[in-house]
């Protein structure tokens, strides 16, 4: 168990507790991988740890780099650079526009560089704000995983809304603005241990894609179906990269379901998506349910599995914290 964060995983024996901890899905800071750095460094809180560079015990209260040690038994080790999701204290940092493309007819996608990569820390499907000079800043889902060297953004704009094409006219590729993360709670602080169910409308794919992305990259092995709605065919705006995900990922199915409508205040797209998702069979008592999309659309889902059988703690969306219901 590593405190604060109460992240808890196993050690298969032969392990080193770094490999085993990203093999869980648990970020933890490393650089050298041979015990030099520090950077993996925690503090043995209770239990047996030996270190394998010189076949030593070390002591509680001793100093343990995570690369160099195995397990003889439980662990309690303290290390505050390894949090819980939610826990991590948003920052504000310079980036660099590598690259901005449109996707879509309204989707861009944006690619950012941060000059000190390594002080950063997030979980899969947080999201960021983008601070503009005299402006409120603009919120967008993080659409890469926490391992990736840049961090990846699908920005939906165009003349009409205003505050987002003002973000698209700003990010000049070459030009550099100020962003703060992480924000949110409904992420993957480590990888779950039930099926993943993945519900997104429109843009909020981007999350989802975080989400798969982290998941594929630390091998985890459970069902994992994704439902992604839309209002037009058009709108679905990297059905190839979803169809590929299928292709080459045995655990993930994907779900495309298309309102055929181009009526922008039609809710009847959210009614067929949740339909959608109620006919999938699954078994909504052994299932984590992560939606992205309005409050309407996340709260009409919600409802719907709470009443199928899912309980309410299985379900995770940022909505639920900043479009609390009364």
């Amino acid at each position: 168990m590593i405190r604060p964060a109460g992240l808890g995983y196993f050690v298969q024996p032969g392990d080193d507790l770094l490999s085993a901890a990203a093999r869980a899905g648990i970020r933890v800071p490393a650089a050298c991988r041979n015990g030099v750095c520090e950077i993996c460094e925690a503090r043995l809180l209770a239990g047996d740890v030996v270190n394998t560079r010189n076949q030593q015990t070390i002591p509680v209260n001793g100093r343990v780099m995570l690369c160099r040690s195995q397990a003889l038994g439980d662990l309690e080790l303290e290390m505050t650079a390894v949090m819980a999701a939610g826990k991590i204290e948003a920052r504000k940092f310079q980036a660099n526009v590598v690259d901005v493309r449109s996707i879509s007819h309204d989707v861009y996608r944006v690619e950012l560089q941060l000059p000190r990569r390594r002080e950063l820390t997030f979980h899969a499907g947080q999201y960021l704000s983008v601070n503009l000079p005299d402006a409120d800043p603009c919120y967008f889902s993080i659409a890469s995983s926490p391992s990736a060297q840049n961090i990846e953004l699908h920005i939906q704009a165009s003349p009409e809304w205003v505050s987002a094409q003002k973000v698209i006219d700003a990010l000049v590729p070459g030009s550099s603005v100020t962003l703060e993360l992480p924000h949110g709670k409904a992420c993957l602080a480590a990888t779950p241990e039930r099926p993943l169910l993945l519900v997104a409308a429109g843009t909020g794919f981007a999350q989802m894609k975080s989400l798969v992305d982290y998941l594929r990259e630390t091998g985890f092995d459970q069902p994992v179906t994704l439902f992604w709605g839309v209002r037009r065919q058009q709108d679905m705006y990297l059905r190839s990269l979803a169809q590929q995900w299928e292709s080459d990922w045995a655990p993930f199915t994907f779900v495309p379901v298309v309102g055929d409508s181009e009526d922008n205040d039609w809710a009847g797209h959210h009614d067929q998506l949740v339909r959608a998702v109620l006919a999938s069979g699954v078994e909504w008592g052994n299932v984590e349910v992560h939606a992205s999309g309005s409050p309407a659309m996340v709260y009409t889902l919600m409802d719907a599995l709470v009443e199928e059988g899912m309980p309410e703690s299985a379900f995770f969306s940022d909505v639920l914290e900043y479009a609390p219901r009364a």
